[in-house]
């Protein structure tokens, strides 16, 4: 009588049974990438900025990194950098060699003025229609001489964006901003209209050179359009 062929290990015998003892090799599991440590991003913002989008976005691809979004003001912007990692801010920037700075749009400027002003009868101004009026020039003003042809207030000057608007809402005179600005100190007893050939703001995203990080390079990213897989 023959004696059964040993069966091997893996295999199954006539009857599609395991034999016992027979090892079974287990897929051994692939490790995940490692886990990413916490940590934050400081963004600077000056005021009037709106970087909703580019936030929303930061969160869905980079969950593990906080962002912080810190106020810069127009005066001290450029100092302000050397504690951030970078910042959207308003030209004129003081440009160094330090420091990467990319365009991204410029905000037109507009003439805020009190509802019952005449200027606010028509959807646009030129400089024309100006003439003689009292310009308030707020302390934090972020667009410099506009060579207007009209008149200093003859009021001291008056600290904040916020607050000249409030004096021109009383009929006092007007104040030129860019328009986000106007937006974001909106009052019900002014308003404001699009200043044809006024000086523009620009806005930038600033950050140093020596400072430069993967997770500011994903901002940047961001910013520009690309997508999680596009390549940098």
């Amino acid at each position: 009588m023959r004696s059964a062929k040993p069966v091997k290990p893996g295999k199954k015998d006539a009857g599609g049974r395991q034999p016992r003892g027979a090892a079974t090799r287990r897929p051994q599991p692939t490790p995940g990438p490692a886990p990413e440590e916490p940590r934050t991003l400081r963004l600077g913002l000056i005021a009037g900025t709106t970087p909703g989008r580019w936030i929303d976005s930061w969160h869905q691809r980079m969950p593990h990194v906080t962002l912080e979004l810190i106020p810069v003001s127009f005066a001290d912007q450029r100092e302000q950098l050397e504690e951030l990692d970078l910042a959207l801010v308003r030209q004129p920037l003081e440009r160094t060699d330090d420091l990467h700075v990319i365009p991204l749009y410029d905000e037109i400027p507009v003439v805020v003025a009190s509802t019952d002003s005449f200027l606010m009868a028509t959807d646009r101004l030129t400089p024309d229609d100006l003439a003689g009026q009292v310009l308030i020039t707020p302390g934090d003003d972020v667009l410099g001489p506009l060579g207007l042809p009209t008149v200093a207030p003859n009021f001291p000057t008056i600290a904040t964006t916020e607050d000249a608007i409030a004096t021109a809402a009383s009929g006092a005179g007007i104040v030129v901003v860019p328009m986000s600005l106007a937006r974001l100190h909106h009052r019900k007893d002014a308003d404001y209209r699009p200043l044809l050939g006024g000086r523009t703001s620009p806005v930038v995203l600033a950050w140093r050179r020596d400072a430069t990080t993967p997770d500011i390079e994903t901002f940047v990213g961001i910013v520009r359009g690309r997508t999680a897989n596009s390549s940098r």
